[in-house]
C-alpha cells in the first residue's frame, strides 16, 4: 500500500458522520478566504448521509468581475519569473501534498462520497501533475527566450489569465491539472470550483499558496448551482480572460465552447466518454477481468474514461462474463467510511435515477442482468448488463456510474465497428495475447487514448490527454500544453549594422 493509500484509508475511516459541523470555505482571493459580495452562502449535502457536508460562499457576477481584475493585476509578477522559480513553487506544492492528505480525504469523503482508494488515486495523480508541470516550467523558461543575434524568431509567451473549470468527480486530480498546467507557463488562473465540492477545490488554493505561489496569481470562485451560468458567462466575457480549460459533461462543454466562440476565447475541452473495452478471442481472461473491474467500478464508475462498454468475442464471452460477474457481485455499495468499502455513493440522486432508468430500459428490451441492479437511494452496486443491442438506451448514452454493458461480437472487425459507433471518443482498451493484432485494432479506434492489455482508466501527465468527436478537443499533458497555454509570436530585429 502506498503512503497516500495508507493516509487516505486512515483519514476516510475516521471522518465523522456530521460530527463537528460542516466544512466551510469562502472565495479564495489574493491568497485569503473572503466572503462573497452579497455574503450569501450555499450548502452541499453528504451523498452518503444527507447531512450538510459543507457551506461555501455563493459567488455572483460581481465577484467574478472582481476576481478577474485581481488575476489580471497579478499576472505580470508571475509571468516574469524564471521558469526555474515557477518550477520550485510547483515542486514545493508536491512536497506539501502528504501534509494535506487528511484534509483532502475528509473533504472528498463528505462532499462527494470518495472511498479511500479514490482519495489515494487523486493525491497520486495530483503529485504527478505537479512534477510534470514543474518540468514544463523549466523547459519553457529556457525555450521562450529569443537568442542574441537572431533576426527572425518565433517565441512563446504566457497567454495571460486562464479560466479553469474542473468537475467534482476527481476533484484533486482534475482540479490540480486545470490549475497547474497554465501556471507552469506563467499564466494567472481563475478557478471556478465545482458546486459539489467547493471545500475540496479551495483547499488546492490553500496548498499552492503555502507552497509559495504569490497572492492573486490563483483565485478561486465558488457558487451555488443556480448561479453557475451567471459566473461562467461573466468570466468568459471578461476582457482579462484569454484562455479557458473545461473538464466536464459534453452538454455543458458545448455551452462553454459557444461562449468561447462568441468572445473569441480559445478553449480546451475534455468532455464525456463511453470507453470501449475490447476483449479479443485470444485474450488473457483473468487479466481482462481485473482491468475491467478497475476501469468500470473505481469511484463508482464516475470517471470520464471509465469502462462503459465491454465488447467481447463470442468465443470467450461466456467465460469472461461469468468471471467478471462473480467478482462484481462482491462489490456492494456503501458508506465510504466503512473499512474496505470500494464502491461509494453516487454523487447525486439524479445520477441514480438515470442509471436505474438505463437498466430498466435495457432489461425490458431483452438484456440480462448479470450482477447488481437499480440504485438503492444514492447507492448502486457494481452492475453488469449483458446482451446490449442498438435499440437500448445504454448502447449510446454515457453511463457515468457503476454500470457496464456487454456487447458480444464475432470478430475484431465487428468489435471496431461497434466501438466507433458512438458519439464519444475519449479512452479505450484492447486485450489480446497478440500485441500486433491488438495494435492493429487500437489504430482503428476513434479515441484520443487507447491502452493495450490495460484498463481504460489511466493517467500520465507527461502524455497528451484528451478526446475526439463529442469527447472534446485540445490536450492536457506534455508538450501539447505549450500550444494550449501560451501564445506564439514572431519577433524580428535588424541585423547589426554597426549603427550607434
Amino acid at each position: 500500500m502506498t503512503d497516500f493509500a495508507k493516509t487516505a484509508s486512515s483519514a476516510v475511516a475516521t471522518t465523522g458522520r456530521g460530527t463537528g459541523g460542516p466544512l466551510e470555505t469562502g472565495l479564495f482571493v489574493n491568497g485569503a478566504h473572503v466572503a462573497a459580495e452579497a455574503a450569501a452562502t450555499f450548502t452541499r449535502l453528504d451523498p452518503s448521509t444527507d447531512l450538510v457536508a459543507s457551506v461555501a460562499a455563493d459567488g455572483r457576477a460581481a465577484d467574478a468581475e472582481y476576481i478577474a481584475s485581481v488575476a489580471a493585476a497579478n499576472f505580470s509578477s508571475w509571468s516574469t519569473l524564471t521558469g526555474a522559480r515557477r518550477a520550485a513553487v510547483l515542486r514545493r506544492a508536491k512536497q506539501l501534498i502528504p501534509q494535506y492528505a487528511e484534509r483532502f480525504a475528509q473533504s472528498m469523503t463528505t462532499e462527494v462520497g470518495a472511498t479511500a482508494e479514490w482519495v489515494a488515486f487523486n493525491l497520486q495523480i495530483a503529485s504527478d501533475v505537479l512534477e510534470a508541470t514543474a518540468a514544463l516550467a523549466e523547459r519553457f523558461g529556457a525555450e521562450g527566450t529569443v537568442p542574441d543575434g537572431t533576426t527572425s524568431q518565433a517565441v512563446r509567451v504566457p497567454a495571460g489569465v486562464c479560466l479553469a473549470i474542473a468537475p467534482w468527480n476527481a476533484p484533486v486530480a482534475l482540479g490540480m491539472r486545470a490549475i497547474a498546467f497554465p501556471l507552469a507557463f506563467g499564466n494567472a488562473v481563475i478557478f471556478k470550483a465545482s458546486e459539489l465540492c467547493p471545500v475540496t477545490h479551495v483547499l488546492i488554493g490553500d496548498l499552492l499558496h503555502e507552497a509559495g505561489l504569490p497572492a492573486g496569481v490563483l483565485n478561486i470562485i465558488t457558487n451555488a448551482p443556480e448561479h453557475s451560468a451567471e459566473v461562467v458567462e461573466t468570466l468568459i466575457a471578461s476582457p482579462a480572460v484569454r484562455r479557458v480549460n473545461f473538464t466536464g459533461s459534453t452538454r455543458v462543454g458545448r455551452i462553454v465552447a459557444g461562449l468561447g466562440a462568441q468572445h473569441l476565447k480559445r478553449c480546451l475541452l475534455e468532455l464525456g466518454g463511453k470507453s470501449p473495452f475490447i476483449v479479443l478471442a485470444d485474450a488473457n481472461i483473468d487479466l481482462a477481468v481485473e482491468a475491467a473491474l478497475f476501469g468500470a467500478y473505481l469511484n463508482s464508475g464516475q470517471i470520464c474514461m471509465a469502462t462503459d462498454r465491454i465488447i467481447v468475442d463470442h468465443a470467450i464471452a461466456d467465460d469472461f462474463v461469468a468471471a467478471l460477474a462473480i467478482r462484481a457481485r462482491g462489490l456492494t455499495a456503501g458508506d465510504p467510511r466503512e473499512p474496505g468499502m470500494r464502491v461509494g455513493p453516487l454523487a447525486t440522486s439524479s445520477i441514480a435515477a438515470r442509471l436505474s432508468a438505463l437498466i430498466e430500459d435495457a432489461v425490458g428490451k431483452g438484456a440480462v442482468l448479470r450482477a447488481g441492479g437499480p440504485a438503492r437511494g444514492q447507492f448502486m452496486d457494481a452492475t453488469i448488463v449483458d446482451g446490449v443491442s442498438p435499440m437500448m438506451r445504454i448502447y449510446s448514452e454515457e453511463c457515468f456510474g457503476p454500470l457496464v454493458g456487454v456487447y458480444r461480437v464475432g470478430s475484431a472487425e465487428e468489435a471496431v465497428t461497434i466501438a466507433n459507433d458512438c458519439e464519444y471518443g475519449l479512452s479505450s482498451a484492447v486485450f489480446s495475447r497478440d500485441i500486433s493484432a491488438a495494435r492493429a485494432v487500437a489504430e482503428q479506434l476513434e479515441t484520443g487514448i487507447c491502452h493495450i492489455n490495460s484498463a481504460t482508466v489511466a493517467d500520465d501527465p507527461a502524455m497528451p490527454f484528451g478526446g475526439m468527436k463529442a469527447s472534446g478537443y485540445g490536450r492536457f499533458g506534455g508538450d501539447a500544453c505549450f500550444d494550449e497555454f501560451t501564445e506564439l509570436r514572431w519577433i524580428t530585429t535588424p541585423p547589426d549594422t554597426g549603427a550607434t
